[in-house]
């Protein structure tokens, strides 16, 4: 066999593996993202339920769980963040859920709709 067709060979070969890894590398830089975006959600929602059940003021804890969530989306709207109730009493159970639709880079699939939860005792 003459280097010519081996040289060829490596090229057909590299050709029909390219896609695979192409796919593998979006796939998992797509699922890094996405993990990283529910965490985030995750967070922004235990710090304003937070103060939500502290300082009893609903205004506030959407303000500071948008404030927290800004690094995946600066305009996450107020809409899609939800408190269970408007007042705090003590010792009642408050939760605060927060709604964003992930984008994705490859635009292949999606997008993903993301949910972050916070659930907290009224009253600290």
């Amino acid at each position: 066999m003459s280097k010519d067709s081996e040289r060829g060979a490596a090229a057909v070969e590299f050709a029909i593996l390219l896609p695979l890894l192409l796919m593998l590398v979006l796939g998992t830089i797509e699922f890094g993202r996405a993990y990283n975006a529910q965490i985030t959600l995750t967070n922004a929602a235990r710090d304003g339920v937070r103060v939500m059940a502290i300082a009893k003021d609903p205004v506030e804890a959407k303000k500071k769980a948008q404030a927290a969530a800004a690094s995946i989306s600066t305009s996450i709207p107020a809409a899609d963040i939800m408190l269970s109730t408007e007042v705090c009493p003590t010792d009642a159970q408050v939760t605060l859920t927060i709604k964003y639709n992930l984008s994705t880079i490859t635009g292949i699939a999606g997008p993903f709709p993301m949910t972050g939860r916070g659930v907290m005792l009224c009253g600290g």
